[in-house]
């Protein structure tokens, strides 16, 4: 069985309080991936809408221009930051997700951008499932409203580790998104994301668990702090979860970091142990990750 991770390493994940300042968020954020990379952290992770407040009357007002790539600082302030903490850190950093602007069709969306350790932009990711629901009596959200849907599957290749998959949010609860990543010899699904007071109760640990089981890969999901005076209350409770879908960090509601070790020797135990790689009956149904898929690596 080949290595899906080259070698150990430490994930942080992130946990900001973000406000209306985005100068202030992005100095925040500076602090805190500063902090996590002192402490060894080889890939550092924002929560989903690091840099402004999370609402859809907010996008438009906090929307950056990324294309064409690079932008330039008035652009993309954003952009530039992620760029500067990521070479300043020495790490890998995935700036969680930021609003974009899209000039070219005139359309926003809910974007998340990773630089390598030289502050190199490596890959883009917009969001793919828009956060659309209505639980009666408890909350109704449409990004839908403002936001349009990206469309490809996002894999990066760290040289030194291996494949990682970046999604946002709502993408966690499309299992498929998830399988086609791991088909592709992904060993970490990441997640920036803010599911809210009652789909966090419900489902947060739960989907992180279930993607880790279905595909025995490690997963990360890494939420904005709850803020109870914003418009939009986050669970928090950002949480890695092992190959064998058990936690290996978490954190509560508040500010904070969580840090984990991965090695690719779990994964390989996992699997050895339970080998549903092996065991897949693709003549009975299709391998989703066959076929017209669109994925970037």
């Amino acid at each position: 069985m080949a290595k899906l991770l080259k070698k150990p390493l430490k994930l942080a994940l992130v946990q900001l309080a973000s406000g209306a300042d985005k100068a202030a968020n992005l100095a925040h954020a500076r602090t805190k991936v500063l902090e996590a990379a002192a402490k060894g952290a080889n890939i550092v992770v924002l929560p989903e809408c690091f840099n402004s407040p999370y609402g859809t009357k907010f996008f438009p007002k906090y929307a950056e221009t990324l294309l064409p790539s690079p932008p330039t600082k008035e652009q993309s302030p954003s952009y530039h930051a992620l760029s500067e903490i990521a070479k300043e850190a020495k790490a890998y950093l995935v700036g969680g997700s930021i609003p974009e602007y899209a000039e070219d069709t005139k359309k926003y969306y809910n974007t998340s951008l990773t630089f390598d350790p030289q502050g190199n932009i490596l890959a883009t990711h917009r969001k793919v499932h828009l956060f659309d629901i209505d639980i009666p009596g408890k909350i109704t959200f449409r990004e839908s409203e403002v936001l349009s849907p990206g469309n490809k599957v996002t894999i990066v290749d760290l040289p030194e580790y291996g494949k990682v998959a970046i999604a946002i949010c709502y993408d966690v609860r499309f299992p498929e998104l998830a399988m086609i990543a791991a088909r592709k010899g992904c060993f970490l699904l990441l997640y920036p994301g803010a599911f809210n007071l009652t789909t966090g109760a419900l489902h947060w640990e739960l989907q992180a668990r279930a993607r880790a089981v279905d595909n025995q890969v490690y997963v990360g999901l890494c939420s904005p702090a709850r803020d109870m005076t914003a418009e939009y209350n986050a669970w928090g409770h950002s949480v890695v979860v092992d190959p064998n879908a058990e936690i290996l960090s978490q954190l509560d509601e508040k500010e904070g970091i969580a840090y984990a070790d991965l090695d690719g020797a779990r994964i390989e135990e996992v699997r050895k142990g339970i080998p549903i790689y092996t065991q897949r009956r693709f003549e009975v149904y299709p391998d989703v990750s066959e076929g017209k898929v669109k994925y970037e690596e």
